[in-house]
């Protein structure tokens, strides 16, 4: 995503669960009093009170509705200019606020989410901002706080299936997400997100074996070599670091870290973030290690000066140098040490663009 981030300093935005918050109290507040706040300010985690600009609200015969469209900033949030419409009426009594799903929002099928399977996928920070921003509307102009709130997202349905939801077994739409409220652009935390929440499905079902890979062709290749069902597959991407580090503190018996030659040279420097922000493929290193093969002079002298590590590749298998193989072990102990202490058997397959199987090192213990 780096390579499309725009020069200069990047506007921030908000999450779905700040829009959701927002419009949940305007409506309650439209419809108590027949006015709606427009704008209407809400409190985040942090302490900041943001306004937000009401883009449509109507009464309704048992309550409110009120939709926002959601600003992510500078980010490429596949959300921004969504509609984020919360639905108010009253609650049965001594229920407090209770959460419904409308049109576009996902309702959770799978265990090991934050939430039970069958409730809708507005998560647990939202919920509270939410919970929060009603306590508020409730003591500004009274009534019950008994409340049920219903989240949509016109066009939900088909946004969610440019996310990682269905993989997650959150289906039907997308989720209500955030932590802060606020959206960084380019931080990627909804990838990583994404990342935490498939390895934490992954153990719901049970499943021993997970494989984090930096691409679609990886995956394919490490899936069909082993047989492993979706929910054992974690779209890493670049992120080695925030899949393995989770990973040691929710464990699993055994990890495989899959990905091409290039990827797999960088986590073997040392790296755990492989995107080229981070660093760059070290050719210096990539030469080191032909010598270590029993590369000779030539060899050496070419990898220094090559263009791509593709090209080192290829002089190791004209002189038929293991290189693959000691890239992968390289790679092993750079991803053993952030797994450290987990008690997983981990392992490192390289591929190449082909999806053929390059190098892999046997399944070992961590550490």
């Amino acid at each position: 995503m780096d390579e499309l981030r725009p020069a200069g300093n990047l506007r921030r935005g908000w999450t779905t669960g700040a829009c959701a918050t927002a419009a949940a109290k305007a409506a309650y507040i439209g419809w108590r009093t027949g006015e709606f706040p427009d704008p209407v300010e809400i409190g985040l985690p942090g302490g900041s009170r943001p306004a937000f600009a009401l883009a449509m609200h109507e009464l309704t015969l048992d309550g409110a509705r009120v939709g926002i469209v959601k600003d992510a900033g500078d980010d490429p949030d596949v959300t921004h200019g969504a509609l984020i419409v919360a639905t108010v009426r009253a609650g049965p009594l001594g229920s407090g606020v209770t959460f419904r799903a409308g049109n576009g929002v996902g309702q959770i099928t799978r265990v090991g989410l934050p939430l039970p399977v069958g409730e809708p996928a507005i998560n647990p920070m939202p919920r509270q901002m939410i919970r929060e921003a009603l306590g508020e509307a409730v003591g500004f102009v009274g009534g019950s706080a008994d409340i049920e709130i219903e989240i949509s997202i016109p066009n939900g349905e088909q946004l969610a299936e440019k996310t990682l939801n269905g993989r997650l077994g959150i289906i039907g739409g997308l989720s209500i997400l955030g932590t802060t409220g606020i959206v960084v652009p380019y931080s990627c935390s909804a990838w990583i997100h994404s990342i935490h929440r498939g390895i934490d499905v992954a153990r719901g079902a049970g499943l021993t074996h997970v494989a984090g890979a930096t691409g679609s062709t990886s995956e394919a290749a490490i899936r069909q070599l082993y047989g492993l069902p979706e929910q054992a597959l974690i779209d890493m991407g670049d992120f080695a670091g925030g899949m393995l580090k989770y990973l040691r503190r929710h464990p699993v018996q055994r990890v495989t870290i899959a990905g091409g030659f290039a990827k797999m040279s960088k986590l073997g420097q040392g790296l755990l973030d492989l995107h080229s922000r981070s660093g760059q493929v070290d050719f210096e290193w990539l030469a080191e290690r032909i010598f270590e093969a029993g590369g000779d002079e030539a060899a050496i002298a070419a990898s220094r000066t090559a263009n791509t590590a593709i090209e080192v590749m290829q002089i190791a298998q004209r002189q038929g140098l293991p290189l693959g193989d000691i890239v992968a072990n390289h790679a092993w102990r750079t991803a053993a040490k952030a797994l450290q202490g987990a008690g997983a058997d981990l392992e490192i397959a390289v591929f190449d663009r082909q999806g053929g199987l390059v190098a892999r090192t046997p399944f070992l213990a961590a550490g």
